[in-house]
């Protein structure tokens, strides 16, 4: 299942590894998404608004996690492209032990500090207790979800993208169960899609932990391996921080957007949500693309191929542009008919929202793309600072939205916040990639 992305052609090699996980993103997605339905539909419009005002903490948390997991396996790909199996082997176990340590201090951190968060953010006293009680069953399961994500970037570090997707889709089908098992047999309300969420997570990460022990040789990891080594350490904190910063600082933006609607009350915070949760499902193929890439690219540099590092990104952008295409127009005409998915209630207060906030973020999916595509491309040739600050330009452009929207107190506003915030890094990135370029010419020293 393993795959050598050094050869054959980019464009079929791309769509074969992206496939799998733009699948394996939208069935990841479920796990909050029938959250939001279930809860929505059997608990009630605040009750999903409950959900949806820790979204974006959430995003900071689990965003964190994730670019951090998938930053520890950079130079995995790397050892494996150029066929150094036993140095493979140590980074593996290096970032085992790395992602424990970060899982029991973000769990500490995260529970401690929960309440304080909830209500700096202005959220809505009708709603409090809920949104307190979901996040933290959720941080409390923080290192199931650790467990998931590096084990399935270490899989897609060697080319498979297959077997992680297996796993998840299980996972996604036994969370819908648990959702409603939870939420209308024992009535535990947004506790339940919480508990939901945490054991389908860990279950996923078992199933992989399994499989890798079963059937991945290359990664059976010998008493030595599982040692912290200075130079392995410095080189995954040095692109796993980053990445993971990069998803902090993008959620911290959110948080500001989150903060805004917040003041306009429940019913557009539960459009929001919604809005957010349909487009997380459209927009799965983006993330899924850049996920190829870093690995893509970690493989060809750890086999000095710059040149195939370009024709990758030339395919990347043809397949990203047109999809952009095709579902921005699908959620700018029919989006708002996804919405009636989750609302069970107040239906002619908040379609209309979501209607609105499907049609500002549809029609700017191209630069989603690029942010999603080099962002990712850049941190997968071993950058991990440069990309981070497109991070940053994503946090002001989002940022500066927000205020406006609060001091307006206008939906339409918040709604533009994402847009910008894509505008703005894609800009930043087009003049990295140039500048990433030439640099990995110097120090290849490719003449490509």
């Amino acid at each position: 299942m393993q795959t050598d992305m050094t050869v054959g052609k980019p464009m079929k090699m791309i769509l074969n590894f992206t496939i799998p996980v733009f699948i394996g993103g939208v069935f990841q997605q479920f796990y909050n998404m029938m959250d939001a339905v279930i809860v929505g539909k059997f608990v009630g419009t605040k009750a999903l608004a409950a959900v949806g005002a820790t979204g974006t903490i959430m995003f900071l948390i689990l965003g964190f996690l994730m670019g951090l997991t998938a930053g520890f396996t950079v130079l995995t790909a790397q050892k494996f492209g150029a066929g150094k199996m036993d140095e493979m082997r140590q980074t593996v176990g290096n970032a085992a032990v790395l992602s424990i340590i970060v899982s029991v201090a973000m769990t500490a951190v995260s529970m401690i500090f929960m309440k304080k968060l909830l209500i700096f953010m202005n959220t809505p006293e009708d709603i409090f207790d809920g949104a307190y009680a979901y996040i933290m069953i959720i941080c409390g399961g923080i290192f199931a979800q650790v467990l998931y994500n590096i084990l399935a970037s270490i899989l897609r570090a060697l080319g498979n993208s297959k077997t992680p997707l297996y796993f998840l889709i299980f996972s996604a089908l036994l969370n819908i169960v648990l959702d409603l098992v939870f939420i209308i047999v024992f009535h535990m309300g947004v506790s339940g899609a919480a508990w939901a969420t945490v054991i389908s997570q860990g279950i996923s990460g078992i199933l992989c932990l399994v499989y890798i022990a079963k059937a991945v040789p290359e990664l059976h990891l010998k008493k030595d391996d599982w040692k912290l080594r200075r130079n392995i350490t410095k080189n995954q904190i040095s692109v796993g921080f980053p990445m993971g910063i990069q998803y902090s600082i993008t959620a911290i933006g959110t948080m500001m957007v989150q903060t805004a609607l917040n003041i306009l009350g429940s019913y557009a915070v539960a459009a929001f949500t919604a809005g957010i949760k349909i487009e997380n499902i459209f927009s799965q193929a983006f993330v899924a693309i850049g996920t190829t890439m870093a690995t893509y690219n970690a493989q060809n540099i750890g086999a000095g191929r710059l040149d195939r590092v370009r024709e990758g990104f030339r395919s990347s952008h043809v397949i990203g542009v047109a999809y952009a295409i095709i579902t921005g127009v699908v959620l700018i005409l029919w989006g708002k008919y996804f919405a009636y998915l989750f609302i069970s209630d107040n239906a002619a207060e908040v379609v209309p929202m979501v209607d609105l906030y499907l049609k500002c973020v549809g029609a700017f999916f191209i630069p989603l793309h690029f942010v999603n595509d080099l962002r990712n491309g850049i941190q997968g040739m071993g950058y991990g600072f440069l990309p981070m600050m497109a991070g940053v330009a994503e946090l002001t452009g989002r940022g500066v939205t927000a205020i406006v929207a609060a001091k307006k107190e206008s939906f339409f506003v918040a709604c533009m916040a994402s847009p910008m915030a894509w505008i703005v890094a894609t800009a930043l990135l087009v003049f990295m990639y140039f500048y990433v370029m030439k640099d990995m010419e110097r120090k290849l020293g490719s003449k490509q």
